[in-house]
């Protein structure tokens, strides 16, 4: 239902192709956020909410695009931020690089055994 998703200056930024304004909510821990604003035309409607700069904290922050009429969630997005962050980032990095390293060898013993 979403495309073109983004987070530019603050503020999360959609397009919707539906035919009617889509009736939307973002939610943050269970609480709406206010400021969502929905303009443009049948099947190009922009939506743009602003991401207040009170719930930025370290951790994941996690939004939820919700319909109105059900609360059926449609989309959702995520903020990463903080020092702890980084030491999980680099324990993932390193897990990749020995999964690459595992595959080179095997793929070297591979083409190894195929030339015998």
């Amino acid at each position: 239902m979403l495309d073109s998703t983004r987070i530019k200056a603050g503020r999360w930024e959609a397009v919707s192709h539906e035919k009617e304004a889509p009736d939307l909510e973002v939610r943050h821990q269970g609480e709406v956020l206010e400021g969502l604003s929905i303009s443009g035309a049948p099947g190009d409607w922009r939506l743009a909410q602003p991401i207040p700069t009170e719930l930025l904290s370290e951790g994941v922050l996690t939004f939820l695009v919700c319909r109105k009429a059900d609360g059926e969630v449609i989309d959702r997005f995520s903020l990463v931020a903080g020092a702890p962050l980084a030491g999980d980032l680099r324990a993932e990095i390193d897990l990749l690089r020995a999964e690459l390293d595992m595959l080179s060898r095997a793929f070297r013993q591979h083409c190894a055994e195929s030339e015998s």
